[in-house]
């Protein structure tokens, strides 16, 4: 039962529409009426600005952190930490940024709070991924592609440094979401149409 109140509560906690309520805060209805339709960071800065951005961004990875930490508290057994459950709990804590309740099953694409749920229980293949993102960003200007790369190499990275069996199943859960959601950024990708950072998207 405390495994199963663990997952919920990371689910609750990621599903917290960071986006959406710094959206409203400035002055938007519903940010995902404009740009991509999405609620992550890109979306904001694209559509309001880098300071609400920046305010997403750093609540975002916040959220997916915080949402590790109340799983693996609600979790613990007797003898100490349950590292399945705090696995489970970062899964919970993206699925619920992806799939938000509080939005009808709608949300972002699990990057940033992907980030602050790797950052509790694989903070070592962080860096190196951290690195490719801003790489690919910073060389090509495609923020998905870098994100696309970046989630990859998390659950690689992982692996290779000898992680919990637990934790490397959920980078590697975390990670197949993080693409799979850029999905309509990878056909744009292919196309030639993807927006670059800085281009505002044409709605």
């Amino acid at each position: 039962m405390s495994a199963i109140l663990a997952i919920g509560a990371a689910y609750l906690i990621g599903a917290v529409p960071i986006g959406y309520l710094v959206g409203r805060a400035f002055g938007v209805a519903d940010i995902r009426r404009h740009g991509s339709g999405t609620i992550g960071a890109t979306n904001v800065l694209r559509t309001v600005g880098r300071l609400p951005a920046i305010l997403t961004l750093v609540g975002d990875i916040a959220k997916g952190y915080l949402a590790v930490v109340a799983g693996a508290a609600l979790g613990a057994r007797p003898s100490g930490v349950d590292t399945g459950v705090i696995a489970a709990s970062a899964v919970a804590a993206v699925i619920g940024n992806c799939w938000s309740v509080f939005l009808g099953f709608r949300g972002g694409k699990g990057v940033a709070t992907g980030l602050g749920a790797f950052l509790r229980i694989v903070p070592l293949a962080v860096l190196p991924a951290a690195l490719v993102w801003l790489l690919v960003t910073l060389s090509f200007r495609y923020v998905s592609l870098g994100s696309i790369l970046a989630a990859s190499c998390v659950p690689l990275g992982a692996l290779l440094l000898g992680m919990p069996a637990p934790s490397v199943i959920a980078a590697f859960a975390v990670g197949a979401i993080v693409v799979a959601r850029h999905h309509a950024n990878i056909t744009r990708l292919l196309a030639g149409h993807e927006p670059k950072l800085g281009q505002r998207r044409s709605e």
